[in-house]
């Protein structure tokens, strides 16, 4: 009897969750696979269509329910695929199509983003931020809901995929096995990578650990290929850990603005995985051309950790590939400081509207998510976004100190008594800022004023 109704519950939760219908404000994706196939695997594609209805986006609608495109799908990540129901997906099309005002391509993905419980900012405001700092390109993205196989599936972000492309990383392609030494000198899109992949390269790091680096253009090398991408990464390696810090060497290798450009972004989203995975770089033809960083890509780390450092001190995430030890050298620091101002006094200060504008959007959608999927997504996105703002506001002071050498002043000391700070949110913060605190010493709690 007792496995009788816990049947018939499971039964209930499941068609009341398949009975969750889009709200209508945002453009629905209607995708049906191939004899309505479950989509398993995150390595083959396998056949469907789809059409896109605007609804009252103001986003042109694409076909219809009697009109479909041809298109190819799987699943695509990796703790993203196996870790949550709520799936993403990769899919390309026969021919380049501009879906939602983006840039005409084959290739796209649906983000599903269940495991942000901030109210969907994480990745948002990480794009707005590179797009803020001016990175070459910024995947572009729309909020969508989808619909598969007939199954409402939730609030998604249709985005367009990191490829070489002149709309995307605007460089000239590579051919796969190619070998003229004047064509593989650019043409190279790489990923710093967690996971251990076929397509891929390493090398030891100057401080022991492996670096992998997965080749995403060029698919397939050729020897020739293969040894000049590796006389590449181990030339940058042994410039970035040459004993003298004042050294450029590495600088003939990296391009130090887009670089410092791209680190800022990690770091004002507090994305200890940046250097660790999903992180890219690409390198154009010609053999004085440098490695550029970017673009971005993953912020599912984002701020997931308490307190205020450094996101190559004390990350969880490990190997970070370079980034602690490029740190050390005074230039790398000194161009950080120099590209800081500007995002802090005139860029930072758009992105409060910016969120308010994008919870205003998906409100409703995001409303359908949560009944939709109940364990995830964001019940109370005004309140999520609120609390979202003051980590970020906290983030961003906390670096804006670090940068521009304002130092902490009417802090007391105690050398017999170790002295703990933890914001009004009851974080602990490790270099507190102008603000109030709650000042933990000797066992002890006070309000302290940092000036």
């Amino acid at each position: 009897m007792r496995k009788t109704l816990l049947l018939i519950v499971a039964l209930v939760a499941t068609f009341a969750a398949k009975a969750v219908e889009p709200s209508g404000t945002l453009p629905v994706v209607y995708i049906t696979s191939q004899n309505s196939a479950e989509i398993t695997s995150t390595e083959n594609y396998i056949n469907a269509t789809f059409y896109i209805d605007g609804k009252s986006s103001g986003y042109a609608s694409l076909g219809s329910a009697t009109s479909q495109t041809a298109m190819k799908i799987r699943g695509r990540g990796q703790a993203s695929w196996t870790d949550y129901d709520k799936k993403p997906y990769r899919f390309k099309l026969t021919v380049g199509t501009q879906l939602l005002g983006m840039s005409k391509s084959k290739n796209y993905a649906l983000m599903a983003y269940a495991d942000d419980q901030h109210a969907f900012l994480r990745a948002t405001t990480g794009y707005k931020v590179s797009q803020l700092m001016n990175l070459a390109y910024t995947p572009d993205r729309r909020a969508v809901e989808l619909v598969l196989n007939g199954d409402y599936k939730g609030l998604y972000f249709l985005t367009e995929t990191v490829r070489i492309d002149k709309d995307r990383v605007p460089i000239t392609k590579q051919d796969d096995n190619a070998t003229d030494a004047t064509l593989i000198t650019g043409g190279w899109l790489l990923e710093i990578d967690n996971a251990v992949s076929t397509e891929q390269v390493t090398i030891t790091e100057g401080n022991g650990s492996l670096a992998r680096f997965t080749y995403k253009d060029p698919e397939a090398l050729s020897t020739q290929q293969n040894s000049y991408l590796m006389s590449q990464l181990n030339g940058m390696d042994d410039a970035i850990y040459a004993t003298d810090k004042n050294s450029t060497a590495w600088q003939e290798y990296i391009d130090l603005d887009t670089l410092a450009r791209y680190y800022i972004v990690q770091e004002v989203m507090d994305n200890f995985k940046a250097f660790n995975g999903s992180t890219y770089l690409y390198k154009d033809r010609g053999a004085t051309s440098n490695w550029n960083f970017g673009p971005v890509w993953d912020f599912g780390d984002a701020f997931m950790r308490d307190g205020q450092q450094f996101i190559y001190v004390n990350s969880p995430k490990t190997p970070q590939i370079w980034i602690a030890e490029i740190a050390k050298f005074p230039a790398f620091q000194a161009k950080v400081k120099a590209l800081w101002p500007d995002f802090y006094n005139n860029q930072y200060p758009t992105i409060s509207a910016y969120i308010d504008s994008f919870i205003t959007s998906i409100a409703s959608a995001a409303a359908c998510d949560a009944q939709r999927w109940p364990s995830y997504g964001s019940t109370n996105p005004t309140a999520d976004a609120t609390e979202f703002k003051a980590l970020l506001d906290a983030r961003v002071k906390w670096l804006n100190d670090q940068w521009t050498g304002t130092g902490i002043e009417n802090i007391e000391s105690n050398e017999n008594a170790s002295v703990e700070y933890y914001n009004l949110q009851g974080l602990k913060v490790t270099n507190p800022t102008n603000g109030i605190y709650i000042k933990v010493q000797a066992g002890k709690a006070s309000k302290e004023v940092v000036k």
